[in-house]
């Protein structure tokens, strides 16, 4: 997915300033753990239901890039 840093944020004020599904509170790591442990796709969106499957593709197209390299750059969002 060549977007999804459309669909991930990290903003200060929410979930602690961890990589989420923009706006949402659903953790890029929560998406990739349920992936890891095999939960299929379908229960995924059913259980997080603000969740789109673009935003999984998202998720994991930015964790894989965490892995390549190392960091990931994201703009800090700051609401006022």
């Amino acid at each position: 997915m060549q977007n999804w840093r459309e669909r991930i944020s990290i903003n200060r004020t929410v979930c602690h300033g961890r990589a989420c599904v923009r706006g949402t509170r659903v953790l890029v790591f929560v998406i990739v753990d349920n992936v890891a442990a095999g939960v299929p796709r379908e229960e995924i969106l059913r259980n997080y239901a603000a969740l789109t499957d673009q935003d999984i593709d998202a998720a994991l197209a930015c964790a894989a890039e965490l892995t390549r390299e190392g960091t990931v750059d994201l703009p800090l969002e700051i609401k006022a």
